[in-house]
C-alpha cells in the first residue's frame, strides 16, 4: 500500500535529512556549515533544496508553476558558481548539461501554463503534453539532483572520499527514503504478527442470489452495523470478503444480507486469512482496520454514503428496478447511479413501489422497490446524456448522486432535481416549426415558462406574435414590448371593428364590420412582419376586439305598419353577429400564414404564434360553443399544420388539455407536460411521454415538468425542474439584453397606411363554407 505521510512527518523528516547533511559537512570539511563557495553547492543549492521542496513544498504532486520555482532556482545556483573561461572541456559539458535539464524544465512549463486553457484542439494536446513532462521532469529530485552532481565534478572530483561520502547521501535522500522503507517493514511484520481477526462466528450461509449477494442467518442478538466487513468461508463457495447491507427480516433468527465486493479487494492479501479459519466458519466480522488494509477506500465510502439498493428482476434496457435496502432521501425524479459492464450510467427515479418476498419457510420481508429510467453517462462536454446500451448486472448496487447546485447558463431551460445535470434548448427552430404544447394545470408555472420560450425566440431575431386573453405578456414582456407604439396600433385595428359594424348587405360577406376589421389585422401584421425590423414582439388580446358579421342573406319581414291604402307595410334586413375569440384567433393564424407564404418557404423558424389559454383559442369540437367556433378552430389547425415549411409554427399554453384541439396538439413535437389531475390529459400524454411520467404527473411540484421532444437535448423523457425567473434572467441577459425602442413619432404613427397595403384575401367563416374544409387532405405528420 502507497505511503502518504502526514504534514508533521515530512517536516520531522525534512529536519532530520538536514541534520544528516550538517554532520557529512562536519565529517567532510570540519564544520557543520560547508564553505559558502563552490564547494558548499552540494549542500546550498543541491540536498537541501532538495529536501526541503520534495518533503514540504511538493511531496506528491510537481505543478508547472512548482517546475518552474525549481528551474529558476537550480539555474541561479549554477550559474552563480560557473567560470566559463576558466573551465575545461569536462567542468563545460557538465555545465551545459546541468543548466540544459532546468531551463529546458523551464521552457516547458510555460508552454504549459501558456497552453493549458487553449480552445484548439492542436494547442490543448501540446498543453497537456508540456504540462505532463512538467510535472515529470520538473520535479525537485531531478532538478536539484542536477546542482548537486554538477557541485560534485566541479569540486569534489579530486577527492574520492569527497565524492563516496556524498553520494551515499544523496542515494540515501532521494532512492532509498529510509521513512518508506520502513514504513512497508513495519506493515509486513504487522502482517505476520499484528492481525487478527474476530474469533466470533455471526452465522451461517443460507442462501446465495447470484451474483454478488449472500444471506446470512446470524446468531445470536447483536447488530451488525450497515457497512460493517464480514468474511464469507463457505465451503460451497470461493473464500471471499463481503459488505452488510442490512436485515431482511427474522424467524427464529437475524437474516443479514451481504454483497460481495472482491472486485474491490485486494485479493491475494484477502486469501492469506483463509488458512485462519477452520471450514464450517462461515461469517466474520472484520476489524475497521483490517478491512480497509486491504479493500478499496474510496468504494466503501461510496457504498456507505451513497449506496441506496440493488439491481433486481424485471428490470429492461430502458427502465432498471431495484430494491432498497438502504433508506436514504429518495423521491420521484433523484438521480440514481449504476455500472453497465464498466461505465457509470445514470437513471431517473419515476416510481416507487411496495413488494413482498417470501425469505424462508413463511417468513414474509416487506420493501420498498424503484422504477428509474435510464438517462446515459453524462458527458460535460456536451452537457448532454450519451447513449449505453444494455443493462446492469443483477445485484449490482446503486447509488445515489450527490446533491449539487445546477449551474444555469443561457441555454438551460431547467435541470434535473437536486442535481448538476442540466436540460438544454437544442433546437429552437425545430420548437417553433415543430410546435411546442405547455401542458398543466393552473398555477404551476405554465406561463412563466412560456414567457421564458418567448425571450429565448426573440434573442434569436424570430417575430412573436401572442394571443393573450390575460393580458399577463404585457407586463412580464414589458421590455421587449413597445407599449406606446402598440396601443396606438390596436387603437386602429379597434376603430376598423367599429366602423359599419351595424350595415347589412345583399351580399352577406359584405355586411358587417368583418372585412374592415380583417384589413387593419393584416395591414398591422404585415407592417410587423415584413417591415419593422427592430421590434420583434406582438401581443394581441381577442377580447379587446370588436366585429360584426353577416352570415345570411337579407330576408323581408313585416314592420307591423299601414301603408295610406291599408296594406302592410315590408322591410328588409340581416342579422349580425359579433366575431368570437376563437375566429380573431383563426383570422390572426390565417393571416400570418398568407404573410409568410408571400415570403416563401424556408428551413428555419421566422414567426411564432403563442396561444395563451389555448382552450379558449382553438377548443376541441366538443368544447366549442358555436358551429361558427368550431369553423375557426378547424382553419386555425389547417394555418399550424401547413406552417411548418414557410417558418410558421406556434407555442400552445393550456390547463385543459381535453378541451383543446387534437389536431394542433398532434403536431406538437415538443412537450412541457406539468402537473395534472385529468384523466384523459394524462391518457393523451401517455402517447408521448410513455405511461411511467404520465402517471407521475398527478404529483409533480411546482415548475416541474416532462420535457420531450426535438427541441430537448435528452432524446428520451426527463422529470425536470425548471428555471427559476429571475435565476434565467440574470443570466439570460447578461448574454441577451434587452432591446432599447427609440422614440416613436406620433404624427407618422397616426398616418392611414392602409393606401401602402393591399387588401387581404377575404376570408370565408360562414359555416357552409367551412364544412368544405377538410383536414383528411393535410398530410398529418404527427410526430409519434
Amino acid at each position: 500500500m502507497k505511503y502518504i505521510p502526514s504534514q508533521r512527518v515530512r517536516l520531522f523528516m525534512a529536519i532530520l535529512y538536514l541534520l544528516i547533511l550538517l554532520f557529512t559537512s562536519w565529517f567532510l570539511f570540519g564544520s557543520f556549515f560547508p564553505p559558502v563557495a563552490g564547494k558548499g553547492l552540494w549542500f546550498y543549492a543541491g540536498l537541501s533544496s532538495l529536501i526541503l521542496n520534495s518533503q514540504l513544498v511538493a511531496p506528491h504532486f510537481t505543478k508547472p508553476a512548482d517546475s518552474i520555482t525549481f528551474s529558476v532556482a537550480a539555474i541561479i545556483g549554477i550559474c552563480l558558481v560557473s567560470d566559463w573561461n576558466n573551465f575545461e572541456i569536462l567542468e563545460k559539458t557538465t555545465f551545459m548539461i546541468a543548466l540544459g535539464i532546468p531551463a529546458s524544465v523551464l521552457i516547458i512549463s510555460i508552454a504549459a501554463i501558456v497552453l493549458k486553457d487553449s480552445s484548439s484542439e492542436l494547442g490543448s494536446r501540446i498543453g497537456r503534453t508540456a504540462s505532463f513532462v512538467s510535472s515529470s521532469l520538473g520535479d525537485a529530485k531531478i532538478v536539484f539532483s542536477c546542482v548537486f552532481v554538477y557541485g560534485i565534478i566541479l569540486y569534489h572530483l579530486t577527492n574520492p572520499i569527497e565524492i563516496l561520502t556524498l553520494f551515499i547521501v544523496w542515494s540515501l535522500v532521494v532512492l532509498i527514503k529510509p521513512e518508506d522503507f520502513i514504513y512497508r517493514l513495519i506493515g509486513v511484520l504487522k502482517n505476520i504478527w499484528s492481525e487478527k481477526v474476530s474469533e466470533r462466528v455471526i452465522g451461517n450461509i443460507i442462501a446465495y442470489q447470484t451474483p454478488n449477494v449472500v444471506l446470512i442467518e446470524q446468531f445470536g442478538t447483536s447488530i451488525n452495523n450497515f457497512g460493517s466487513g464480514l468474511f464469507i468461508n463457505d465451503s460451497r463457495s470461493p473464500f471471499k470478503v463481503a459488505f452488510s447491507v442490512g436485515y431482511i427480516g427474522h424467524q427464529d433468527k437475524l437474516m443479514l444480507k451481504a454483497v460481495s465486493i472482491d472486485n474491490y479487494c485486494d485479493l491475494e492479501r484477502v486469501i492469506k486469512f483463509k488458512p485462519r479459519l477452520t471450514p464450517n466458519q462461515t461469517a466474520l466480522t472484520l476489524s475497521e482496520a483490517i478491512y480497509k488494509s486491504f479493500s478499496n477506500d474510496d468504494y466503501i465510502e461510496k457504498m456507505k454514503d451513497t449506496f441506496v439498493g440493488l439491481i433486481s428482476e424485471n428490470s429492461s434496457t430502458s427502465v432498471i428496478q431495484f430494491h432498497v435496502l438502504c433508506e436514504r432521501d429518495i423521491e420521484e425524479g433523484r438521480i440514481v447511479e449504476a455500472r453497465i459492464r464498466d461505465e457509470d450510467v445514470l437513471f431517473q427515479i419515476i416510481e416507487g413501489l411496495t413488494r413482498e418476498d417470501i425469505i424462508r419457510d413463511k417468513n414474509r420481508f416487506g420493501y420498498s422497490a424503484v422504477k428509474a429510467k435510464k438517462l446515459g453517462s453524462w458527458n460535460s462536454d456536451t452537457r448532454k446524456f450519451d447513449k449505453v446500451s444494455w443493462i446492469p448486472e443483477m445485484n449490482a448496487p446503486v447509488f445515489l448522486t450527490e446533491i449539487k447546485q445546477a449551474a444555469i447558463e443561457a441555454d438551460t431551460i431547467g435541470h434535473f432535481p437536486r442535481s448538476e445535470y442540466t436540460v438544454q434548448i437544442k433546437d429552437l427552430d425545430k420548437l417553433i416549426t415543430h410546435n411546442t404544447a405547455i401542458l398543466g394545470i393552473l398555477g404551476i408555472g405554465k406561463s412563466m415558462l412560456s414567457i421564458e420560450l418567448v425571450e429565448r425566440i426573440i434573442a434569436e431575431k424570430k417575430k412573436v406574435i401572442c394571443i393573450d386573453l390575460t393580458n399577463q405578456y404585457k407586463i412580464e414582456l414589458k421590455s421587449f414590448y413597445d407599449a406606446k407604439s402598440e396601443d396606438q396600433k390596436i387603437d386602429k385595428i379597434i376603430t376598423a371593428g367599429e366602423t359599419d359594424k351595424d350595415n347589412w348587405e345583399d351580399n352577406p360577406e359584405e355586411g358587417g364590420s368583418l372585412k374592415n376589421f380583417q384589413q387593419a389585422l393584416y395591414n398591422d401584421l404585415k407592417e410587423f412582419l415584413t417591415q419593422d425590423k427592430e421590434n420583434f414582439l406582438k401581443i394581441y388580446n381577442p377580447s379587446e376586439f370588436f366585429a360584426t358579421k353577416q352570415t345570411q342573406e337579407p330576408k323581408s319581414f313585416s314592420t307591423g305598419q299601414k301603408d295610406n291604402y291599408g296594406k302592410d307595410i315590408w322591410g328588409r334586413s340581416a342579422a349580425l353577429w359579433n366575431i368570437t375569440p376563437v375566429e380573431i384567433t383563426s383570422l390572426i393564424s390565417e393571416i400570418v400564414l398568407e404573410i409568410r407564404q408571400e415570403e416563401g418557404m424556408t428551413d428555419v423558424a421566422e414567426t411564432c404564434l403563442v396561444f395563451e389559454e389555448a382552450h379558449s383559442l382553438v377548443p376541441e369540437w366538443s368544447s366549442a360553443v358555436n358551429e361558427g367556433d368550431k369553423s375557426a378552430t378547424n382553419r386555425t389547425a389547417r394555418a399550424i399544420l401547413q406552417g411548418r415549411k414557410y417558418g410558421l409554427g406556434c407555442l400552445l399554453i393550456t390547463q385543459r388539455t381535453a378541451n383543446v384541439t387534437k389536431t394542433i396538439l398532434n403536431q406538437c413535437n415538443s412537450i412541457f407536460a406539468m402537473r395534472t389531475f385529468d384523466d384523459t390529459g394524462k391518457a393523451f400524454l401517455a402517447n408521448y411521454i410513455g405511461q411511467e411520467y404520465s402517471d407521475m404527473l398527478s404529483s409533480l411540484k411546482e415548475r416541474q415538468a416532462v420535457f420531450y421532444g426535438r427541441s430537448s437535448s435528452c432524446e428520451d423523457p426527463v422529470l425536470i425542474r425548471l428555471n427559476d425567473r429571475d435565476d434565467f434572467t440574470e443570466v439570460f441577459r447578461k448574454e441577451f439584453p434587452v432591446p432599447v425602442f427609440p422614440e416613436i413619432n406620433t404624427e407618422i404613427l397616426s398616418k392611414d397606411t392602409s393606401e401602402s397595403t393591399t387588401i387581404v384575401e377575404s376570408i370565408e367563416i360562414d359555416e357552409e363554407n367551412a364544412q368544405g374544409n377538410n383536414l383528411e387532405d393535410i398530410d398529418d405528420d404527427l410526430p409519434f
